[in-house]
């Protein structure tokens, strides 16, 4: 029997009420904004909602999906994540495997 394994995205989303960005992985990042959108009180999503899905790129398992996602989350950086966020920018290093997925986006 043959199995394919699930494909993970990492993805970035900002709160248009906070002015804050978050970065998280799931295989299906659409229905995660959702879910982060429709949290309930006591949450981080929920103290920072509506968010707006910025940027997702695929990761691909998700042990790697993880490691990219600390990776990123470690650095600390707005300038990064504004690079991530950017149409144009392409990612080098560690950041290489990264595959922007426009089309979950728009």
């Amino acid at each position: 029997m043959f199995y394919l394994s699930p494909v993970f995205y990492i993805y970035i989303l900002h709160s248009l009420k906070s002015d804050i960005t978050y970065i998280g992985y799931s295989e299906s990042p659409a229905e995660r904004l959702i879910q982060h959108n429709t949290k309930e009180e006591g949450t981080f999503s929920s103290k920072h909602k509506p968010s707006e899905l910025k940027a997702v790129f695929e990761a691909g398992t998700q042990s790697e999906a993880v490691t990219l996602e600390r990776f990123i989350k470690k650095q600390k950086s707005k300038k990064l994540i504004e690079k991530l966020i950017n149409t144009d920018f392409i990612p080098e290093g560690k950041l290489a495997q990264l595959v922007r997925v426009p089309h979950v986006r728009d």
